[in-house]
């Protein structure tokens, strides 16, 4: 199999080391040269698929070396690493030849990702085959086949196919379809989504397939079936998908390089020390440092400096004050930058055994701005059955959720860079995917932060600094559905209608369900089937929900039962009317089965933890 080969050039030495390990990582091979003239004589030898070329190199800059490729034929796909993201930048770089442009500082996946699309444009990839049993997609060709039988489909049915296909352990919702192969602006309902899938099944039918190859996730939405034969893996799906199995020295030796790149940012504390004593700290140099600072106190804890990431938090704290700092803290400023300089002597954490990986592969989303930190956890991931995609800002994360929603999300709260809160970005997924299971990872402790975290649904609150074995814990935890064996469920509601609906998104659950629409009967009911959960209806005749749950309350023996109240009012003087009755939690109509499904399950497994 063809080896896809990167010329990179890039004369930062640090970054350049870094980013090659990353790519080999990602099985690629790399020659890296550090400055232009050399990289163009490497770069027509014709030995390269494709150049990674930074814009401010030495000898040659970027842009002219890019500009003397192209005039001299050169035809194979440039890449373009630049921290200038100004509109005049980007359009300089596409004149000069480039083919796309990543801006620093570069994020894994979607480096990896741009680096894919050029090489299939480009046709480096010599195959294109994605296979599931005798079920044969070519993407180039666009032909389907079963069993060398060609299956003619529409556009779009052939999307749907290709989507799954690329992602096999992906369960996919019907609004994240719409998303990924129409956009926002011109999507059909959610509706049209069923159809078609009716559609793709009834052809793979009429073919000979006996296996349905697409599984109904109930209320929740549409995944890839296991072949029924071990799937024959497509040699460009090799290339792309598969994550790195690095052995435990490779591990190390990238980690090391990456804490070394811990020194280079005590630099900075260091200028920031010197200037104050002599006193004359400047603005920008104290927000640079305090900048820094955040970074050492996330990274540090993330390879084991526990200790270091305390004194790295203590200096971005000095830092963050708006007065001059006294004489004492100036002092203190002093030995908090040594003792991280000692700190940074101790060898560096070597990686140990970590846990047999699951059969599944889990996308996790991690939305953090500290480099080391995700470089980390993006290494170590394969090991605990997940696939760690990066998103270093609020805005990339929102650029990746467009395309695809990951099985969880790691989020911090704080980016310095911008005036924007990670509390934001958590309304908005929790607004859309309520199910999203979301653990926010913060040097933030307030209790008004847990509270806002908390009501905003998420998981899990993890606080920095954290080891990447704790952090991949927390992780794991939101990702394991609770198991309920045997539970019941008891709903009332005088809606024959909404009892059958609600009925049919939990049974498939393993639940045994009982529908009450008579109120007045609700106390005998109860007694008889000893629900392990109650969802009442708020607005029912001669007997409201709010009155049912109080007199649940007011029995001893009924004092824990779950209780969950469905209700078209969301505003706050309600909420507290059904808190106070005794509620313990509130779903809005239309309801949701996804939403549905988690509070039951939660509810249901919290209850069973407290009384084991």
């Amino acid at each position: 199999m063809h080896r896809t080969k990167i010329l990179l050039i890039e004369d930062d030495l640090l970054l350049s080391q870094v980013l090659a390990e990353f790519l080999s990582a990602n099985h690629y091979n790399i020659d890296l040269v550090n400055n232009g003239q050399t990289g163009l004589e490497l770069a027509m030898s014709g030995e390269y698929d494709l150049i990674l070329l930074d814009w401010h190199i030495p000898q040659v800059d970027g842009i002219s070396l890019c500009r003397q490729l192209r005039s001299l034929g050169y035809s194979k796909p440039i890449l373009l690493l630049t921290a200038n993201n100004s509109n005049a930048d980007i359009v300089a770089g596409f004149d000069a030849g480039a083919d796309d442009y990543v801006i620093k500082p570069w994020e894994p996946e979607a480096l990896l990702a741009r680096i894919r699309s050029l090489l299939r444009r480009s046709g480096a990839f010599s195959s294109s085959k994605l296979t599931w049993g005798h079920l044969c997609l070519d993407q180039i060709s666009g032909k389907v086949t079963y069993n060398t039988q060609v299956i003619s489909l529409t556009v779009t049915e052939h999307k749907l196919l290709e989507l799954f296909l690329l992602n096999p352990n992906r369960i996919f919702s019907r609004r994240v379809i719409l998303d990924r192969l129409w956009g926002f602006d011109d999507a059909p309902i959610e509706n049209a989504v069923t159809t078609h899938i009716k559609d793709l099944r009834k052809k793979l039918k009429a073919a000979g397939m006996m296996e349905d190859i697409l599984e109904t996730v109930y209320g929740i939405g549409y995944r890839l079936q296991s072949p029924p034969t071990p799937a024959s893996i497509a040699e460009h799906q090799d290339s792309e998908k598969q994550s790195p199995t690095q052995d435990l020295t490779a591990i190390n030796r990238v980690l090391e390089r990456l804490i070394n790149s811990l020194s280079h940012r005590m630099v900075v504390l260091e200028e920031a020390k010197t200037a104050l004593l002599k006193g004359n700290l400047h603005q920008d140099l104290q927000q640079q440092a305090k900048h820094e600072a955040h970074k050492l106190a996330g990274s540090m804890g993330s390879v084991g400096y526990s200790h270091g990431s305390q004194l790295a938090r203590t200096l971005e704290n000095l830092l963050s004050s708006d007065r001059i700092l006294t004489d004492d803290e100036i002092t203190q400023f002093c030995q908090l930058v040594k003792a991280l300089q000692q700190e940074l002597t101790k060898p560096p954490m070597p990686a140990i055994a970590l846990p047999t990986p699951p059969r599944q592969t889990h996308v996790v989303l991690v939305i953090d701005d500290d480099t080391l930190l995700t470089e980390r956890l993006w290494i170590e991931a394969q090991a605990w059955g997940m696939q760690i995609k990066i998103a270093g800002n609020l805005t990339t994360a929102r650029s990746l959720l467009v395309f695809e929603t990951p099985d969880a999300v790691l989020l911090d709260l704080s980016f310095p860079d911008t005036e924007e809160d990670g509390l934001t970005l958590l309304r908005e997924m929790a607004a859309k995917s309520p199910n999203l299971p979301i653990v926010v990872f913060t040097a933030r402790d307030s209790l008004a932060d847990r509270l806002a975290v908390s009501r905003l649904g998420a998981r899990q609150f993890l606080h920095k600094p954290a080891t990447t074995e704790q952090i991949f814990q927390a992780i794991a935890r939101v990702l394991t559905q609770p198991k309920i064996t045997e539970a019941k469920v008891l709903i009332v509601d005088d809606d024959l209608v909404m009892l059958a609906t609600l009925a049919a998104l939990l049974t498939p659950w393993g639940l045994e369900v009982t529908t009450l629409n008579e109120p007045q009967h609700f106390w005998q009911v109860l007694i008889t089937t000893s629900p392990d959960i109650v969802v009442l209806d708020v607005e029912m005749p001669e007997i409201s929900g709010l009155e049912l749950c109080q007199i649940v309350r007011q029995d001893a023996k009924w004092g824990d039962l779950p209780i969950l109240v469905v209700t078209v009012h969301t505003e706050a003087e309600f909420l507290q009317q059904a808190f106070a009755a005794g509620a313990d939690d509130f779903i809005t109509k239309p309801v949701l089965g996804p939403e549905l499904v988690t509070r039951v399950l939660s509810r249901i497994e919290r209850l069973r933890s407290l009384r084991r």
